[in-house]
């Protein structure tokens, strides 16, 4: 029987990371971080796949950071989130091993195709991320188990929320979006918005053919 009082690891770094998180975020955002984790955590369940849960926690639950204002650097917001999570597990006594693995899943969580041939920790935050966010494979878990994750995690108008939030960074950083998925998300909702494309990126080289 699912349970989400049981569900999440309450180790002492789970417990501060999931402070951090609610201190940094917005309440729509923090809510679809955990409901990452758990929807991940269902996922490698179902799957037979056997992970470290704290570490799943910690790249779930941290995700995000790149999206909030704290941890909004120059880079790609999974680069930063992933810089940022780094930091903090490494400050809270992780080893640089298990930290790494914690910089992967966030660096790689939107990496579709890549991230799910990773370690389960990983592959799980991405998975857990795209059920939530796209629904691929919520069909996976029971109706009645996804009710409970988003009764006790509410979506708060998620998708409007989300992609405000995504256009804020694609105005602030262009540059970060060329050649990834971001680009895509500028087309659709930042009128002329324009990435440099195959073409353009070829045919500014310096060479000739």
């Amino acid at each position: 029987m699912f349970s989400i009082n049981h569900a999440i690891p309450d180790s002492e770094i789970c417990k501060k990371a999931t402070q951090l998180v609610a201190e940094v975020s917005p309440t729509f955002l923090c809510n679809h971080c955990i409901r990452t984790f758990l929807f991940g955590d269902l996922l490698g369940k179902r799957d037979g796949l056997r992970c470290d849960r704290e570490l799943l926690y910690l790249g779930a639950v941290m995700h995000d950071l790149g999206l909030t204002e704290r941890f909004d650097n120059q880079q790609r917001f999974e680069v930063d989130g992933a810089d940022a999570a780094r930091t903090f597990v490494l400050e809270h006594g992780l080893s640089d091993e298990k930290a790494e693995i914690v910089w992967d899943a966030i660096a790689l969580h939107t990496s579709l195709g890549i991230a799910s041939r990773k370690q389960p920790e990983i592959a799980l935050v991405h998975l857990g991320a795209s059920a939530d966010v796209l629904g691929l494979r919520i069909s996976d878990i029971s109706s009645e188990t996804v009710e409970q994750v988003i009764e006790a995690y509410p979506r708060l108008g998620f998708k409007i929320a989300m992609t405000e939030l995504l256009v804020s960074q694609i105005k602030r950083k262009p540059q970060t979006a060329a050649f990834t998925w971001l680009a895509e998300v500028g087309r659709c909702c930042i009128h002329g918005f324009a990435s440099p494309n195959w073409n353009d990126m070829l045919n500014s080289s310096s060479f000739a053919e």
